[in-house]
């Protein structure tokens, strides 16, 4: 079939929704992961997508037009044999996305270590309510729109722009097939360590990305000598920048909180207009997000005071500060942050919001980064905000992460099991946990809302 291609790795965030994508844009549509998990899995047998279980040789039989490979595919697994031994047309998800959706389209691209997800569900929102019918791929599911790509109606695109590595064939970072007119760098700092070795080669990555944007689009950029660094090895496009108000002064954009949470904020652009965004979600990181969000907006010809309104009913994304239920009278969140940044970012909002109760985190050191222990310096001290900070540790660590953080008199547990047995024993009603993870964390999410469940039935 000239117009069938199959997806290795399809359920990973990306990939299935590049799946989806290719469906709406005429392709026929097959694919294959080593485990077929949800919620991707969900989203694309909803949409009548072929999955196989598995990267076995014989998926590639009758051979596709082309197979999109993902990044966690590599040389030695059967389908990958198959498909290079049978001259089989092949491409990355990256590549793919670029010359087949992103073509002829005004694309906005949404990099930096934290905040991608986010900040591209809010800019998809604010151009949504502003009747630009824009088309997105994000690595999450903004749950105003309660699926993770479409295509649009429109002439504008907004893709979360990864550093990460295309392809075992193609070494280069996703985000350089975009070729973005508007690009938002929200930070930079040191992670995926198991393909970077040092911050500076993730910044010559950026520096790739930085190179394709045209002279009449805009980058917007957060603060931080790594970005310095980056634009300082030469910029052909003009550059606004976003801060929090008491972190420069001098910033084009800038955003000030009305209240401990940073559920209120005073927005301020480089026209002079200013104004006041109330809405559900709560910290300093979301203020940042959502001011680059309004920023990249802009560029486009939206408003500020169409894009407050719009982030006012601006739901959130799944495994973002996800309130999943209140079991005995205990909020239990669930969150994606595997960063000590985005961890200690996460939890200080937390407790700004409810600075009276006791705020427990159960994390669970699970990115390459971390299992490398890149990260284990300042491990502990994100953590701080929480009352109780219970780890996993896990026998595929390869350093000792007990003894750093049990130093500060946080814990450090062996299992699933036992995380739940603590939390359920120390947490009263009124107190909020969040679960941080990720990935799966063993179902940890349903088993812990069930224990809480099971006592206050008790």
């Amino acid at each position: 079939m000239s117009d069938h291609i199959h997806i290795l790795g399809i359920c990973g965030t990306f990939m299935g929704g590049l799946a989806l994508l290719a469906r709406e844009s005429g392709f026929s549509v097959t694919g294959s992961d080593q485990k077929i998990y949800p919620p991707m899995s969900t989203q694309l047998l909803n949409s009548d997508i072929p999955l196989v279980d598995g990267y076995d040789a014989e998926q590639l039989a009758p051979a596709p037009c082309c197979v999109v490979v993902g990044n966690a595919l590599s040389r030695g697994q059967p389908v990958v044999e198959a498909m290079l031994s049978g001259g089989i047309s092949y491409t990355s998800g990256p590549e793919w996305l670029g010359r087949h959706i992103l073509q002829d389209q005004w694309v906005l691209a949404i990099s930096g270590t934290h905040g991608k997800t986010s900040t591209a569900s809010m800019l998809a929102w604010i151009l949504e309510q502003a009747g630009l019918q824009p088309g997105f791929l994000i690595g999450g599911i903004p749950t105003n729109f309660g699926l993770s790509a479409r295509l649009g109606g429109g002439e504008y695109f907004v893709v979360e722009a990864d550093e990460y590595d295309s392809a075992f064939f193609d070494k280069r970072s996703k985000f350089v097939h975009y070729r973005p007119k508007t690009a938002v760098i929200n930070n930079l700092e040191y992670d995926h360590a198991d393909i970077f070795p040092d911050l500076a080669a993730i910044e010559t990555q950026f520096h790739h990305l930085v190179r394709c944007i045209p002279g009449d689009g805009r980058i917007i950029r957060g603060g931080g000598e790594a970005i310095d660094r980056v634009l300082d090895k030469g910029c052909w496009t003009p550059v606004e920048t976003f801060e929090g108000q008491e972190d420069e002064q001098c910033a084009d954009w800038t955003w000030r909180a009305l209240s401990p949470a940073f559920d209120g904020l005073h927005i301020a652009g480089p026209d002079g207009a200013d104004a006041e965004l109330h809405w559900e979600l709560i910290g300093s990181h979301n203020a940042a997000n959502a001011t680059a969000a309004i920023a990249a907006a802009n560029h486009v010809g939206v408003s500020l005071d169409i894009s407050v309104k719009a982030l006012a009913s601006f739901s959130g994304v799944k495994r973002r500060l996800e309130l999943l239920g209140r079991p005995d009278g205990v909020a239990v969140y669930d969150d994606f942050a595997h960063h000590p940044t985005a961890i200690e970012g996460t939890l200080n909002a937390l407790r700004a919001q409810a600075q009276a109760s006791k705020l427990i985190a159960i994390i669970e050191p699970r990115s390459s980064t971390m299992r490398l222990g890149q990260h284990k310096a300042g491990l502990a001290r994100c953590a701080e905000a929480a009352d109780y900070a219970l780890w996993l540790t896990s026998p595929d660590l390869q350093w000792d992460l007990a003894s750093i953080v049990t130093a500060h008199g946080q814990e450090a547990l062996k299992s699933t099991e036992a995380l739940i047995d603590r939390a359920v024993a120390v947490a009263a009603p009124g107190d909020s946990i969040v679960i941080m993870s990720n990935g799966g964390f063993d179902g940890l999410y349903g088993r812990l809302l069930a224990a809480l469940e099971e006592r206050a039935r008790s």
